[in-house]
């Protein structure tokens, strides 16, 4: 009685807000559906009444343990890590990591690998979608997930109070409480993200050294570039000449890392693809060895990589490395790589090869 009269608010025993709300979701087949509308609209209330028993709740985490001892115990390493890469989290080192100590986006993207692990083919709702994460970072993990979703022929529900990803995530329907309407959509092609690539000091590594599946060293005689997107860099490469005994004019890729916000994308590949196209136009051969097996799936599809060898890496059996060092050898023994070439597409004109040292 004090507030109604303080706000000359008309007072009332009960405060009611209804919905009538039809989805005709089962007329035809889909993947993504998205419940959309600003703060207080509805969209929880709607969406625990049409899905209640499909919403995902605060998983429990270990606050001790890596994020990978969460996930499901009939899943082994390679499926975890697979789940983990389809929504656009790839980095391997914060793998090990606790789920408190990741970030944001890190957190957004290990809750939905979990939730669509857990179910499945069935249906998952995620409510807050998107919400706590930098909007940027929430546009590129739409497009992740929804890549997840359609890949593993399960179904999702996003519940969200930003439209800005609409285009991203690519619903198969949308839904809006707060004006009672249900719009089915076709897939279209997500928008076109304008990067700038350019060559870059060897002082921007530290932003992406964590990132790296193997090391975080780089050599000093890298050359290096990174792809910009308004002016903050998100992707790294680098490359450094291959004292072979014979061929003179080949390169070898030596560090590439994507940041994990923007990871999903293809990014990594597009700049190496960049990057061989560069060297190819210059007269170099590109040559890459890779070992993450995201890596080298992505390598194996394309048309301008070509495999050369693959196997493990030991000092004297097969592709073994003489002047490897002890502790090099016994790391490349646990693990299988792959050597790729790149190979320009058909019409491009290389240079006469070169005789100097590559200047990025």
């Amino acid at each position: 009685m004090q507030m109604t009269a303080l706000f000359d608010v008309p007072p009332a025993e009960n405060s009611t807000v209804e919905w009538d709300v039809a989805l005709p979701v089962d007329e035809k087949p889909w993947s993504i559906g998205l419940i959309v509308g600003a703060s207080g609209s509805g969209k929880t209330t709607v969406a625990r009444e049409l899905f209640g028993d499909r919403i995902v709740d605060r998983h429990e985490w270990p606050g001790d343990r890596s994020i990978l001892d969460a996930f499901p115990k009939s899943m082994g390493i390679k499926d975890i890590t697979g789940a983990l890469t389809a929504v656009g989290f790839g980095s391997a080192p914060n793998w090990m990591r606790p789920f408190h100590v990741l970030s944001n986006g890190e957190q957004f993207r290990v809750t939905v690998a979990r939730a669509l692990a857990e179910a499945g083919k069935e249906l998952v709702v995620i409510d807050e979608f998107t919400s706590v994460i930098d909007r940027a970072v929430a546009k590129v993990a739409s497009h992740s997930v929804q890549k997840a979703v359609r890949r593993n022929g399960g179904q999702l529900v996003a519940v969200a109070c930003h439209y800005d990803i609409i285009e991203w995530l690519q619903p198969d329907w949308v839904f809006e409480p707060h004006t009672n309407s249900f719009e089915w959509r076709c897939l279209r092609r997500r928008p076109q993200l304008d990067i700038e690539v350019r060559s870059a000091s060897k002082e921007i590594w530290p932003l992406f050294s964590k990132y790296h599946y193997l090391s975080a060293n780089l050599h000093t005689a890298a050359k290096c570039v990174a792809a910009f997107y308004q002016d903050r860099p998100i992707a790294f490469s680098s490359v450094r000449y291959f004292p072979h005994p014979h061929a003179k004019d080949i390169m070898m890729g030596h560090r590439l890392v994507v940041l994990p916000d923007f990871q999903g994308l293809g990014l990594g590949g597009i700049l190496d693809d960049w990057l061989g196209q560069w060297l190819w136009e210059r007269g170099w051969r590109y040559h890459n060895v890779v070992a993450h097996p995201a890596m080298i799936a992505s390598y194996s599809r394309s048309p301008r990589w070509r495999m050369q060898t693959s196997g493990i890496r030991t000092t004297g059996g097969k592709r073994g490395i003489a002047s490897m060092k002890k502790h090099q050898a016994q790391f490349s023994a646990q693990r299988n790589s792959v050597t790729f070439a790149y190979t320009a597409p058909a019409g491009s004109e290389s240079k006469p090869r070169l005789k100097k040292a590559l200047e990025l």
